[in-house]
């Protein structure tokens, strides 16, 4: 009887200190996660390195379920970005709930420096879909789009709906940014489901200069005189 009282009293000790460390583990996980994507609000690599360092996973999302680089790419927040970028295991893939990249966003900003890092670590250049290279031609990043084409993108990439870099350059772009594509091979005949060209995109946001460059383009396929 005797026994029974001393084993049952281990027992209990041993599940009271388990649960004090499973409290502790648990509030100190969840001011990990506070800290965390603080930090990534306010640029600080610092702490954030000091998280990772003592097992945080890189990898972790917030409520809202978009993972920490995605974040730090919408700041955008350089230093955490670089941090985050180069540690072990990181998801250079992963989505946003619209399906964006982080090659995308860093693509979108202009990011050639971040674009590069994430290169390097085999981000997709050619994700199907919405590609890097309509997200850098959308603001006429020449310097990402050199990069990509550099990198392979193909420069006719068809969106969900058939839409090509050129168009978008054509339409939200520079007239520098459809000139790239042009001299870089990209097809001006191309339609996409709407049956819409990249000069009627041109047309469409007034752009006179592009339309311009691309109907000249045009032109220098067709045989002489029937243009």
């Amino acid at each position: 009887m005797i026994f029974c009282s001393a084993n049952s009293l281990t027992i209990y000790i041993k599940s009271f200190i388990y649960l004090v460390v499973l409290i502790g583990f648990s509030v100190c996980h969840a001011g990990s996660f506070d800290d965390f994507f603080r930090a990534i609000k306010q640029d600080d690599d610092v702490t954030i390195m000091a998280l990772l360092k003592r097992g945080f996973d890189v990898n972790t999302s917030n409520f809202d379920g978009e993972h920490g680089l995605i974040l730090a790419l919408r700041e955008p927040s350089l230093k955490v970005i670089a941090v985050l970028i180069n540690w072990p295991k990181v998801n250079v893939e992963a989505r946003t709930a619209k399906g964006e990249s982080p090659l995308m966003l860093a693509a979108l900003k202009g990011l050639t420096s971040v674009c590069e890092q994430l290169i390097a670590k085999n981000a997709d250049v050619n994700k199907p879909g919405w590609a890097p290279l309509h997200y850098a031609a959308t603001h006429g990043h020449l310097p990402v789009m050199n990069l990509l084409l550099t990198h392979h993108a193909y420069i006719d990439a068809a969106s969900p709906n058939g839409t090509t870099p050129l168009m978008m350059a054509a339409h939200y772009g520079t007239p520098q940014a459809v000139k790239l594509l042009l001299d870089a091979g990209a097809d001006p005949l191309l339609k996409n489901q709407l049956g819409l060209t990249a000069i009627d995109f041109a047309h469409k946001g007034n752009r006179t200069d592009s339309a311009e460059i691309i109907a000249a383009s045009i032109r220098a396929l067709s045989p002489k005189g029937s243009w």
